[in-house]
């Protein structure tokens, strides 16, 4: 009896799931802690610096004048990408190495055994560029369509954080606008000395709204941002770079050996999902 071929076996592919970025909680409570504390430590009190008049003037104005400046499609595109700030979407290095060498291992049936499993791989780029070795598109013209994806989506990402980045830059002067408007209403009661205090005092309180929230939320959130576009620019590449490998027949040994420089890079930037 003739010997049966080996049968190809589906290729498991694990989810891309969102995990909390607990540097960004933490340091945001580090941060709001600290500077509450002190505030409280020197005798003041929280309510002092809750001002409703001063955030409605602070954030109002940043993001009007964040409007102004970016395109809407820009705008909505950015505001979708808040999640991000707080949670990790990007595959780990390690899991993309480990989802290429299954397929590289199926890859000994034939490319077109991919094709069903390729289907069901859940990251769009990875999905993309196996479905074109699959179709049998020629490897200059998939390396070139891939990789101007890849620039594209990184130039689309980058404009996203300096709409976060130009928030950071308007919130401070806009505070200095609202503690302005609020020492005008002060000039109004000069006769009563107690109630200037107390103005004065609230002023300035805009002006806290508009530097705090410029270095403590804007321009951190532009860098995480940008952190994120780094990473998951160097996890396509190495997807790119074994999707290439597998097209090529290479060995599943030699491509993994291969990834791995990619794998350490995209590491460099911090990945924190295990």
């Amino acid at each position: 009896m003739a010997e049966q071929p080996p049968k190809h076996l589906p290729v498991r592919v694990e989810p891309i799931v969102s995990r909390p970025d607990f540097a960004t909680i933490g340091g945001l409570i580090v941060a709001f802690g600290g500077i509450l504390g002190g505030l409280v430590l020197e005798g003041g009190r929280i309510k002092d610096v809750a001002q409703i008049t001063a955030a409605c003037i602070v954030f109002g104005g940043t993001f009007g004048a964040v409007m102004v400046t970016t395109p809407f499609p820009v705008l909505l595109s950015a505001a979708r990408k808040l999640n991000q700030i707080f949670f990790d979407r990007v595959q780990a290095p390690h899991r993309a190495t480990e989802e290429i060498i299954s397929f590289a291992e199926a890859r000994k049936h034939g490319i077109v055994s991919l094709e069903q499993d390729a289907d069901n791989v859940p990251d769009q780029f990875l999905r993309k560029a196996l479905s074109l070795a699959v179709d049998g598109t020629d490897l200059d013209a998939l390396r070139q369509m891939m990789e101007l994806e890849i620039s594209m989506d990184e130039h689309r990402a980058e404009a996203e954080a300096k709409v976060f980045e130009s928030a950071g830059g308007y919130a401070p002067t806009v505070g200095i606008i609202g503690a302005v408007l609020g020492l005008i209403q002060v000039m109004k009661h000069l006769e009563n000395i107690d109630e200037v205090g107390r103005g004065i005092a609230v002023a300035f309180v805009a002006t806290v709204y508009g530097v705090g929230s410029a270095n403590l939320f804007f321009l951190p959130a532009a860098s995480k941002l940008r952190s994120r576009i780094h990473r998951a620019t160097q996890v396509k590449e190495l997807m790119l770079e074994g999707v290439v490998a597998i097209i090529e027949g290479l060995n599943p040994k030699l491509i993994r050996i291969k990834l791995e420089a990619y794998a350490r890079e995209a590491n460099s930037f911090g990945s924190s999902a295990k």
